[in-house]
């Protein structure tokens, strides 16, 4: 174990790289990623948040307690209903843990059920650590295991995981998210864009973990996917604030569980609708939802960003706040299914 996460919350099948990595600019990322270099084989250096940024976070996490907590216990039910105790939680790292976490303390507290639960890595273009999985099955009917994620945006992960379990015929891709706007999660506590407080942070309401790592001079064939322990921010960790707020919200007896389905693969057909608009040659460029769009202003080169709506505060203020530091234009869009969609900068040499 490593990271701030307890152990009785999570089993975190993750390789410590804590120092063997050096963090690059976002400007640099961007240029290798666009070249061809892979994601996975850097690491960003970390947005360190403002004053004024942590304001809006928490004010946020306030608000959005509450609707988080509720669709904690949507999903939670829908497992239940599904797999019983004889669930495992997966989590996929690094945005599923905190989710994998609220989802197991939410079993526990309705059901009595103490659910295994373990954090492992998934890597667009590079697939499932296979090796944290085979970990895992050596402990655990195929069957039982139910993969956590926090929110979709145009369902790409779900695709991933799909591909990837081709060579673990026994498990299936059985996704869970809180957020399901993309219209593709087997269970989700809603289909609605709303704010997850934790897609606001990074490290610092993960665990203080980095996104993981796959190259092969530092992860050896028989190693779990890597990360980085930020143990320099130990001061400003707020993974606990956020999952015990959510935590304080449940209403047991008020979780609906089978939320209501909308035509799969809906946010996806949007998505190409943006590029085609905004003349945009790869899909991957396009990041739709709320939690997506965070992640372009934090790790990524962002072009222009989405809203359905330049005032709504409540939803996107952290998004206007980011949007301003980092001098990016933010312009009112009919989106559909989404509140935000980011747009990320083509770079015209790489």
């Amino acid at each position: 174990m490593f990271g701030t996460y307890h152990k009785e919350d999570v089993t975190i099948l993750l390789k410590d790289i804590t120092g063997l990595v050096t963090p690059l600019s976002t400007q640099e990322r961007e240029r290798r990623i666009q070249s061809g270099v892979h994601y996975s084989e850097m690491l960003p250096i970390e947005y360190e948040p403002t004053e004024r940024y942590y304001q809006i976070y928490a004010a946020a996490l306030q608000r959005y307690a509450a609707t988080t907590a509720k669709a904690v216990g949507n999903a939670a039910v829908q497992i239940w209903e599904q797999k019983g105790k004889d669930a495992v939680l997966v989590s996929l790292a690094r945005a599923g843990t905190p989710i994998g976490i609220l989802l197991r303390r939410y079993l526990k507290a309705r059901y009595h059920a103490d659910i295994p639960h373990y954090t492992i890595s998934i890597i667009k273009g590079k697939g499932i650590d296979k090796n944290a999985l085979r970990y895992i099955l050596e402990r655990h009917a195929p069957r039982n295991i139910q993969f956590v994620d926090g929110w979709t945006g145009k369902g790409a992960i779900r695709d991933v995981l799909e591909e990837a379990l081709h060579e673990f015929p026994e498990v299936r891709p059985d996704l869970v998210v809180l957020s399901d706007p993309a219209c593709v999660a087997g269970i989700c506590g809603t289909h609605e864009d709303f704010l997850i407080p934790s897609s606001c942070l990074n490290a610092t309401v993960s665990g203080l973990l980095s996104r993981t790592f796959l190259r092969s001079d530092i992860i050896g064939e028989n190693d779990f996917h890597g990360a980085v322990f930020y143990r320099e921010w130990m001061q400003r960790d707020k993974t606990y604030e956020f999952i015990d707020t959510i935590t304080a919200h449940f209403a047991l007896e008020e979780a609906a569980g089978q939320i209501s389905r909308v035509p799969e693969g809906a946010g996806y057909r949007e998505a190409e609708q943006i590029r085609q608009a905004f003349g945009i040659r790869n899909i991957g460029y396009v990041k739709p939802g709320i939690g997506e769009t965070t992640r372009v202003l934090l790790r990524r080169l962002p072009w222009k960003i989405l809203v359905h709506s330049l005032t709504d505060e409540e939803n996107l203020g952290h998004i206007y706040q980011l949007a301003k530091e980092k001098n990016v234009a933010v312009i009112a869009y009919p989106l559909q299914h989404y509140r935000a969609c980011g747009l990320i900068q083509e770079l015209a040499e790489v």
